[in-house]
């Protein structure tokens, strides 16, 4: 990890931050020093601890001991959270500065019950933040249709007996490779992206003609493995390989007659988005749009 990327800067504080475990670890005490207004943030730590344990919360499985570079130059191991629990802590710290946290949580809890409630109002929500992120219109009506097809593809799989993760990503990455002739590791080295941060979804880094052979390939997947019955694993595996080839024979005939690669490594990664600009544009939309109702 370069040290320019294991802080992260927070109201002119800087939080020291570890990769671990496939995620981000940050430190705890330095966010409880943004958060309160002491000169002993261990000490307010070591209290917290007391009171999160009398609320239930096991600090054996959520804290991590993490060997974190201090200001004098050397590594001490310090407690440490991902961001899940973070926010937990978070909750937890009487504080000012701890409410604009608060409310956003109680906010993404209230939105996530409605999206549980009413699917649709999720896909309005993903179309409105691709919008406020600067994703062009057109890719993101191709981007939410192949979220659709990706949906009706898993609720297929888990009537069929796919249930592990694992076989998830398996299944998916068979589809990828029949249909780009590349596994989705090397399509996202080609794009530029870092396979260790999960958060880079490959698919967001697609341009229009990736997303609709991807589309064409899990659509065909999903009609091959209904027509079939193919039930457990091996048949799906075989669905998802022949799912693919349609859509590869599809992009190989293209790339012939335009003497053009489909896999480019152009990528969206220019497109980054202020978390707070999108959260305050997004809530100023909603108003607006409650007010003409």
């Amino acid at each position: 990890m370069e040290s320019d990327k294991a802080l992260v800067v927070f109201q002119g504080k800087k939080i020291r931050r570890e990769w671990y475990n496939n995620e981000w670890y940050f430190s705890v005490v330095d966010v409880i020093e943004v958060l309160i207004d002491s000169q002993r943030p261990r000490k307010y730590w070591s209290d917290l601890k007391v009171n999160l344990l009398n609320e239930g919360f096991e600090l054996s499985d959520k804290i991590g001991q993490l060997k974190l570079l201090s200001s004098d130059g050397k590594k001490y191991t310090t407690d440490c959270a991902n961001t899940e629990n973070i926010f937990r802590i978070i909750q937890s710290i009487p504080s000012p500065k701890a409410e604009p946290f608060k409310r956003w949580l109680a906010k993404v809890g209230y939105e996530r019950i409605q999206e549980i409630e009413n699917p649709e109002i999720a896909q309005e929500r993903a179309k409105e933040y691709y919008e406020l992120k600067g994703y062009p219109k057109d890719w993101i009506d191709k981007r939410l249709r192949g979220i659709a097809i990706r949906q009706g593809l898993t609720d297929e799989w888990k009537q069929r007996g796919i249930e592990e993760k694992k076989e998830y990503a398996i299944l998916t990455n068979e589809i990828s490779k029949a249909t780009f002739g590349v596994s989705i590791k090397n399509h996202k080295e080609i794009k530029g992206l870092d396979p260790k941060f999960k958060n880079q979804n490959l698919r967001d880094h697609m341009t229009d003609l990736e997303l609709i052979f991807t589309m064409l390939g899990e659509a065909s997947t999903t009609e091959i493995a209904r027509n079939r019955d193919a039930q457990g694993f091996p048949e799906n595996q075989r669905a998802a390989r022949e799912g693919g080839e349609v859509a590869g024979i599809a992009r190989q005939d293209l790339e012939k007659k335009t003497g053009k690669k489909v896999i480019s490594k152009d990528n969206y990664l220019e497109i980054r988005g202020n978390a707070e600009k999108l959260l305050t544009n997004s809530k100023t939309k909603r108003t607006d749009k409650t007010k003409h109702q």
